[in-house]
């Protein structure tokens, strides 16, 4: 027979099988059985036993309530959900208190701030595949985002991935159970993610439409801009049971539902984004290196999380970038201005959590503080950017500053200047915000006053000098007197309590007084309680402009910091366009500009007009080509997202698309070779170009044989520059000098190379980008800088001269290369002929490696 306790956990787990349940007993979140192992381990916490019944013993592990945050995060980071079990309700004289699951903790509903990351958004998303139509939605409930879309026609579920890899959520949610066996494009990562399985019924159409007609209180979904998007309003739908089902009652920061068309914003690939890095660097994964990391001079974790919201959605209308560039040069020619903004900004706290967290009720009284001290920042702000030049810019910013009054004046009249970080711990609510609660107050002190001063004044009225008042959990109050005067105690003690030298009484006033003291706490904690849920109410209701004021700082923070960063790295303000051309004089790469120390960076230039579209830029390794192919791409996607530009004039026309195929990563795990993983790249690319994109690709054809590489790199260009629906601005880099002969034979084709200086035998990279087809490669000094042995390079540099002369022989179909004579074969010797008849370049290196495998046992044998 097991206790009624342990009936009430398994009825509780038996509901959340797949999920770690913290189970709250008193000061304490007890986990069991399995639950416990795992708790134990990942935790790092003793794994001891509870009796359960008559002779039953089971696992245990239990946490502190008030740490709990921490170990949450330990489970959560280890891929498991937790389910949270509160006592609720009064307790009970006798009897097992009522208790309930009142919320479950997963990757993508973490509200807590330990458990995230202040400067990226911490997104859940919701996937429906139907056909030819894929839904998405994805939701912040730490900052109350809420947006859907919906793909269809060519290939959706290609572009719901892609839009999956931009978000990045931290839980994906869906009804479609078989989403795991789709095919997937290559590097996306819906595989890494987690990726919860629900019931199909939430993401039906008709459920999902009443869920979003009745959270929003509206008769029609069609002005929030699904009307004829089903998909999308299944994904919403599905998205917003998921969050009811694990929160509970916590909707309510999910105030507004936005539809959008990934045709709004530039694409990015996963492929481009990596190679690029724009979040993180290909070889460390850090934000330092990339991108990211030059840009994001923001104060504010609000300013952080818009950054990286525009690094990954460039826009495509040069009206809306004009107006974030006139922002940003507003604070760029104002540094007093900017200045000063930027100082305030760091006063600022993380509006758009903290609100959401009221909203919540799960907001702590710092909390509340944080959002009185922004408001309280919001006049100021306001002055420093009236002041500012060209504040003609951010007008609706500066509506958007609301301070919203009566919420920082009901946050001062009500919460303590310095309250403790929990509620739990009173002294939250200021004196004299409550009468109920001061009188409470001012009874309880009284009352420990009158204690405080009975035992002199009984001293005094009985004679007794050895008269002491104490006090014990068992006993209460009581008045202690020593034997030797128990014969002067008043009639009106109670004798409580015997001990061997004194005897314990009490009195009916101490009693009285008892129970005040006692009592006060309780009933002070029940009304701060009360006091505090009504004050976070009322905050709440003015949530929406809360959140419109945290919108404009992070706006006006963004703004400041891609202003700092264009004044501290010499940027320039791009002049934007609608046509084909680019033209960038003394571009430089942002991030290899600054992080390179051992000398001097060099900017190129690079201009495309419609009769240059196709560059193809030869010259070494190491000369500086994919610095170069990657400085355009980034020079341009950072026009698109309103920033300033690192080079001396830059006119951009805008692109719909950056494609990028750039370095060689081997995927062997997913069995891709180099090449394969290049093809596919390659293909996906002029598959999905338009005449608007940007291609950069580098080395296309060196993951196969020479002649294969240069005839796929070769029909490459001719496709990109032939197809109609193509013909856009594109970086070729190569080795193949044989592809600078398509300049004289397509018309928009132009050659250019990396300059190189000889001196002396030795080669000096001038990372200069200059017209004309370069005529060597120059691979053997790079091998020397390398560190290969020197009997190597003089080797090297011997089969080249001998290649070179065999190359220019005339009229040989076949060229040959004079082998070196090696000691081990003498004249005339069978093995010497063997190897001289062998066709060795049209041997497979497996048969290569056999028949050298083979010579050297007749070599052997011979010897």
């Amino acid at each position: 027979m097991t206790t009624p306790m342990r009936q009430q956990y398994l009825r509780i787990k038996k509901q959340y099988p797949e999920t770690i349940v913290l189970f709250r007993l008193g000061d304490f979140y007890e986990t069991f059985d399995d639950d416990a192992k795992v708790v134990a381990q990942v935790c790092d916490i003793v794994l001891t036993s509870r009796p359960v019944g008559k002779n039953q013993r089971v696992p245990l592990a239990g946490v502190p309530y008030h740490s709990v945050e921490g170990y949450i995060a330990k489970l959560i980071q280890g891929g498991y959900k937790v389910a949270i079990v509160e006592q609720v309700g009064d307790v009970p004289a006798r009897g097992l208190v009522d208790r309930e699951v009142v919320r479950v903790v997963t990757p993508g509903t973490v509200v807590e701030p330990a458990l995230l990351d202040e400067r990226r958004n911490n997104f859940l998303a919701a996937l429906v595949v139907d056909a030819n139509r894929v839904g998405l939605a994805y939701a912040d409930i730490t900052t109350g985002e809420f947006a859907a879309t919906q793909f269809t026609g060519g290939d959706p579920m290609r572009l719901a991935l892609e839009e999956i890899d931009r978000l990045r959520p931290a839980e994906l949610v869906t009804g479609d159970h078989e989403l795991l066996a789709l095919p997937q494009p290559r590097g996306s990562t819906l595989s890494e993610l987690l990726i919860t399985e629900c019931d199909k019924w939430p993401f039906e159409l008709e459920t999902a439409r009443r869920a979003l007609i009745e959270h929003f209180q509206v008769k029609s979904l069609d002005g929030f801009g699904l009307g004829g998007k089903p998909l999308a309003i299944r994904a919403a739908g599905g998205l917003l049971h998921y969050v009811g089902e694990t929160q509970k009652s916590r909707l309510a920061q999910l105030s507004g539902l936005r539809t959008y068309s990934t045709g709004q914003f530039m694409t990015l690939d996963v492929a481009t984004r990596r190679n690029l890095e724009l979040m993180e660097t290909l070889r460390w994964g850090k934000v330092e290196g990339s991108l990211l990391g030059v840009l994001d001079a923001t104060v504010t974790s609000m300013g952080g999380r818009l950054l990286r919201q525009w690094l990954n959605q460039p826009l495509l209308e040069v009206e809306s970038l004009n107006e974030r560039l006139d922002a940003v040069e507003a604070f760029h020619s104002d540094t007093p201005s900017r200045t000063r903004v930027r100082t305030l900004l760091k006063q600022v706290a993380d509006l758009e959590r903290l609100t959401s967290r009221v909203v919540q009720g799960i907001a702590q009284p710092r909390d509340l503080l944080g959002i009185q001290q922004t408001l309280e920042t919001l006049p100021q702000i306001h002055q420093a950017i009236v002041s500012m030049e060209k504040n003609e810019s951010l007008p609706s910013l500066l509506r958007s500053l609301d301070p919203c009054q009566e919420v920082t004046a009901l946050i001062g009249q009500a919460i303590a200047d310095e309250p403790p970080a929990t509620l739990s711990a009173g002294g939250v609510i200021r004196p004299s915000f409550s009468a109920e609660l001061d009188n409470i107050v001012a009874a309880s002190r009284d009352a420990k006053e009158w204690v405080a001063n009975l035992e002199k004044g009984e001293r005094n009225r009985t004679g007794i000098k050895n008269l002491k008042v104490g006090y014990n959990k068992v006993f209460g109050y009581y008045l202690e007197v020593t034997k030797a005067n128990t014969d002067r105690v008043p009639e009106e003690y109670v004798r409580k309590q015997t001990l061997v030298n004194a005897e314990r009484y009490i009195t009916p006033e101490l009693k009285e007084y008892e129970s005040l003291i006692l009592n006060a706490q309780e009933r002070m904690a029940e009304l701060e309680a009360r006091i505090y849920r009504q004050v976070l109410e009322q905050v709440a209701a003015s949530a929406s402009r809360l959140l419109k004021v945290a919108r404009a700082l992070a706006h006006l923070d963004l703004y400041a910091a891609l202003a700092e960063v264009a004044l501290m790295h010499r940027y320039v303000r791009p002049q934007l366009k609608a046509d084909q051309e680019l033209h960038i004089v003394a571009g430089r790469h942002p991030v290899v500009e600054i992080t390179q120390r051992e000398e001097p960076f060099v900017p190129n230039d690079v201009h495309f007009s419609p009769d240059e579209m196709v560059l193809i830029i030869t010259g070494p390794n190491m000369a500086g080509k994919s610095t170069y192919l990657r400085q355009v791409a980034l020079i341009v996607l950072m026009a698109q997202i309103g920033s300033f530009v690192p080079a001396d004039e830059a006119q951009i026309g805008l692109v719909d698309r950056i494609f990028t195929r750039i370095g060689a990563q081997d995927e062997i795990s997913a069995g891709q070779s180099t090449f394969m993983v290049e093809m596919v790249e390659t293909a996906n690319l002029l598959n999905h170009a338009t005449s608007r994109s940007l291609l950069v690709l580098d080395e296309v054809g060196r993951g196969t044989s020479t002649y294969d590489g240069i005839s796929i790199a070769w029909a490459v260009v001719e496709h990109v520059h032939n197809h109609p629906d193509l013909r856009c601005k594109t970086l070729f880099a190569t080795h193949y000098h044989e592809l600078t002969q398509l300049a004289d034979l397509l018309p928009r084709i132009r050659n250019y190379n990396v300059a190189v200086a000889e001196e002396r035998g030795n080669v000096v990279f001038l990372r200069r980008i200059l017209p004309g087809g370069a005529d060597r490669s120059y691979g053997i000094h790079v091998a020397q800088l390398a560190g290969l042995p020197k009997v190597v390079v003089h080797r090297a540099q011997e089969i080249l001269h001998e290649l070179e002369q065999a190359s220019r022989a005339p009229g040989s179909a076949r060229r040959t290369i004079e082998v070196r004579q090696l000691p081990l074969f003498a004249v005339g010797n069978p093995l010497a002929e063997e190897l001289r008849e062998l066709d060795v370049s049209s041997m497979t290196p497996l048969e290569a490696i056999n028949k050298l495998y083979e010579l050297q046992k007749q070599a052997q044998e011979n010897s």
